[in-house]
């Protein structure tokens, strides 16, 4: 069974501001609450090919994962990608403006994939704790963008 969770959130801040904000991975930590580090294993910016450690607790478990950034179009798309551990998953982010004058960004999050092994069987629940984990991420990020 495949696990694709898509969540978005309105944020009262210019799509630059929110897209270079979370496009940067040092900041994931302060925005995911399962994320506690984010390393990279490549040289700075963020481009196509770029590589990051992550550390998250997920459903009471240690997971380290790096992701490869597969498609980076600055402003308005960000995709990224990890084949690690029992659950492949790809990660994007979208940011476009929101309403007249531009000053909201409508941002959206998806994670996607296909557990395999005996994670596959928890798929339904994963699914779940997904989306509940991202629609409290984007609220915490809208939160710190809007202060």
């Amino acid at each position: 069974m495949k696990v694709d969770v898509l969540t978005e959130a309105v944020i009262a801040a210019p799509c630059d501001q929110v897209a270079a904000y979370t496009a940067d991975p040092a900041h994931a930590p302060e925005w995911y609450a399962k994320i506690t580090s984010a390393d990279w294993r490549t040289p700075p910016p963020v481009a196509a090919g770029s590589k990051v450690a992550f550390v998250a607790r997920f459903l009471g478990r240690r997971l380290a994962y790096t992701y490869e950034i597969t498609e980076y179009e600055p402003g308005r798309r960000l995709v990224m990608r990890t084949d690690e551990g029992p659950f492949p998953m790809e990660t994007t982010y979208t940011w476009e403006p929101y309403g007249e004058g531009s000053d909201r960004t409508r941002m959206t999050l998806r994670n996607r994939g296909a557990p395999s092994g005996f994670a596959s069987l928890g798929a339904p629940v994963m699914a779940a704790a997904m989306r509940r984990a991202q629609h409290k991420d984007l609220a915490a990020l809208k939160a710190l963008l809007e202060r």
